[in-house]
């Protein structure tokens, strides 16, 4: 691989830490400010809604200008959202009732995510020969999956009570600078990354394609994006796997918060303690990736869709488990299940939708239906959380949820079968 191309993996990676970093920081913020528990998953609600809202318009944003430059600027987004969140933490009297800012902010952190991904995704497509494709998106994927479970881990260990105690007794000389809480603590400590992150941001190396916005008309821009959904609904294989990553995303993004939730109800956990069975999470849907990787060929991707069905099933378990030593290989096992089911279905649509309309737009209409299931989710498990229903009875809707919509795609897919010959898939295709 060329050099530039480790360049671009450390910017991905060092920027994907901070996202989940932040993400624990942001939560424990919140709890110092005694916020009402409904409120934690509207945080990841706020950061999502950018995804949705400027779908249309980011690909055409990445495509203006060399992508490293787009990296660079969305980057120093984040770091703005994230000096901004700071500043309310810095400024907040635990136990007011002023949330409006954190989640604001947050948001802010969500647009520079929201206009850094396709810039990430696009520049592999400008930078490296077609044949290094399949290789490089491995090296990505394991990477994002690795950034989240030490993100996650990190954000974790800053709101420690041992090693935020640390970070605060660390004075300078004549200068209060009134950082006295482990949120406020541990984003200074997260800006870093971001800063790390910016600086290899600079050092992309400029891949001299020439950069022009296909129209800066929002009404074309608008429908040319509504038909490329249409499209990839509309196509027999994509809308499986379309259907199939955007449940596996809005499932994905709500079992983090039902994980924080059950481990402080079952076990008595912190939110510290708490982030260590999501990263054991984390790393079983990266074992489950690199099982289905290795042994489930493109053209047998839709056969995985039943392990989607039992990942359902399966997340019922938690309710009755009430000992570590169950929790552990539980969370270990419905992760594995859905990195082997979702990883087939991605690479399926990303062939598809490369067929179709070419990579950039597909992974804007991925992205775009992906975070509305995001939204749709979160927003129902805030509703549930706030209506003061137990962890148990939302684990229990979750899995049956997760468990009735996978069975409904498995039947849409045999109704697909029965109803002629679906679009070919060359045996020899890459993932």
């Amino acid at each position: 691989m060329p050099f530039g191309f480790y360049i671009i993996m450390a910017a991905q990676f060092f920027s994907s830490l901070a996202d989940n970093a932040l993400l624990v920081a942001s939560i424990a913020l919140l709890i110092q400010m005694a916020a009402p528990e409904w409120m934690t998953p509207l945080l990841k609600f706020f950061f999502t809604v950018s995804y949705v809202a400027f779908a249309a318009f980011v690909g055409a944003f990445a495509d203006s200008m060399p992508k490293g430059r787009v990296m660079f600027i969305t980057n120093t987004v984040k770091i703005a959202g994230c000096l901004i969140l700071f500043f309310f933490a810095w400024i907040s009297v635990p136990g007011e009732s002023s949330y409006g800012p954190i989640l604001f902010a947050y948001g802010i952190v969500g647009l520079g995510a929201a206009a850094y991904s396709p810039a990430k995704y696009g520049i592999l497509t400008e930078y490296l020969p077609h044949h290094k494709l399949v290789v490089a998106n491995g090296w990505i994927e394991g990477l994002t999956v690795l950034s989240i479970i030490i993100g996650t881990l990190l954000g974790g260990a800053l709101i420690a009570p041992d090693v935020s105690a640390r970070l605060l007794a660390i004075d300078i000389p004549r200068i209060d600078t009134g950082i006295d809480s482990p949120p406020e603590a541990a984003i200074l400590v997260i800006i870093v990354f971001y800063a790390i992150a910016a600086v290899f941001n600079l050092y992309i190396p400029n891949t001299g394609v020439d950069h022009r916005a296909p129209s800066k008309n929002p009404l074309f821009l608008i429908q040319e994006f509504s038909h490329c959904v249409k499209l990839l609904w509309s196509d027999r294989l994509g809308q499986i796997s379309l259907a199939t990553t955007t449940l596996f995303w809005g499932a994905g993004a709500t079992l983090q918060f039902i994980v924080i939730k059950w481990a402080a109800v079952a076990f008595g956990y912190t939110l510290s303690q708490a982030t260590m069975l999501q990263g054991i999470c984390a790393a079983g849907i990266a074992a489950g990736a690199v099982i289905a990787a290795k042994t489930i060929p493109l053209n047998r991707a839709v056969n995985v869709v039943p392990v989607g069905i039992a990942m359902g099933v399966i997340v019922i378990v938690m309710i009755f488990v009430r000992s570590l030593a169950v929790a552990i290989p539980l969370m270990v096992l419905i992760g594995a299940l859905a990195g082997f089911f979702v990883v087939p279905m991605n690479a399926l649509l990303q062939h598809r939708g490369h067929i179709l309309m070419g990579a950039g737009h597909s992974i804007a209409v991925q992205n775009f239906n992906e975070n509305l299931s995001i939204l749709a989710m979160l927003g129902v498990y805030s509703l549930l959380i706030w209506l003061d229903f137990s962890i148990h009875t939302v684990i229990v809707l979750f899995g049956l949820f997760v468990t009735i919509t996978m069975s409904l795609v498995r039947q849409q897919h045999l109704n697909n079968l029965r109803s002629g010959p679906l679009p070919q898939i060359p045996a020899d295709a890459h993932h």
